[in-house]
């Protein structure tokens, strides 16, 4: 268990985090955590619950909420992923979402920014300007950097974007040679993902091999991952398909009420942002289990 210090830290940052989106007339929602179906990701391994699932995240329903006329919606919940535990990872875990209409990923990652500077000055953390082995953290109330994925391959990795896709390399190459490095002076929004890695994230109209899709680092740690929606129910229905052929599901298993709900939207942007590793990121603690009330092996 973490000590009383650190739970009433993790109080501030949840309070700060509700008062930054009611502050801009966001609407807060809750919705069901356990789902018949979920969004099927063959990278993600959900828990079954009597024959339905723990929601991965609450974005199913969240996009139904928007498609219904909500036009800016945020939650904090639990999300469950089977297979995940470590520094970085745990089973069940925090998370904030939050959806707007009419935005795009370039409005949302500001908002982002916004949202975590915001959390500073108000929830009262400061994260150490030094870690525990004396080398200097990322400056977050300093510059932000945006970087392509492409500059990223090419600058760290010092391959094509399109030599990793190709080679079914890209996920590989970015975790072990690209996020190590990104972050550790300025939080860095990594964007523009080729569109076989873009998840849920819409085409840019100008470049269609490329997604709308951010991933924001500070410290090497994914902390965010966020998109222009997919509102096309065609195309959005393509690549469920293929992806659940990736997990060995059949088509009962597409969420076709999302589709169905998708044709009531014109364009929307989304984000995932971990609580846990943000309250880790921001109190310079070296795992998740520091700033959760009980990690698995408390219980």
């Amino acid at each position: 268990m973490i000590a009383p210090t650190v739970l009433e830290q993790r109080s501030r940052l949840l309070q700060a985090i509700r008062s930054f989106f009611l502050s801009r007339q966001y609407i807060e929602v809750d919705t069901p955590i356990r789902q018949p179906i979920l969004i099927p990701e063959a990278h993600i391994r959900p828990f079954s619950s009597d024959g339905w699932f723990l929601q991965t995240s609450p974005e199913l329903c969240m996009k139904r909420l928007l498609a219904s006329g909500c036009s800016r919606i945020f939650q904090i919940c639990h999300c469950f992923r089977r297979g995940e535990q470590g520094r970085l990872h745990q089973p069940e875990f925090t998370m904030l979402e939050w959806y707007r209409t009419g935005w795009t990923y370039m409005e949302l990652m500001e908002e982002c920014e916004a949202l975590v500077r915001w959390v500073l000055s108000r929830a009262d953390l400061h994260p150490p300007a030094r870690g525990a082995h004396g080398q200097s953290r990322c400056d977050i109330h300093g510059p932000w950097i945006r970087m392509r994925v492409a500059e990223a391959f090419d600058r760290y990795a010092h391959i094509s974007v399109g030599e990793a896709v190709a080679g079914n390399q890209f996920e590989e190459i970015l975790v072990t040679r690209i996020e190590p490095h990104l972050g550790r002076h300025a939080p860095v929004f990594l964007y523009d993902y080729p569109v076989e890695h873009g998840s849920l994230a819409r085409r840019k109209v100008d470049n269609p091999a490329i997604a709308e899709r951010f991933e924001l680092y500070i410290q090497g740690i994914e902390l965010a991952n966020g998109f222009s929606e997919l509102v096309d129910p065609v195309e959005q229905e393509q690549r469920f398909i293929e992806e659940a052929a990736l997990v060995d599901c059949d088509d009962s298993q597409i969420p076709f009420k999302l589709l169905d709900a998708l044709h009531e939207l014109d364009s929307a942007a989304g984000i995932a942002l971990g609580i846990d590793r943000m309250l880790m990121i921001l109190l310079g603690a070296d795992s998740i289990q520091e700033v959760v009330p009980f990690s698995p092996e408390d219980l």
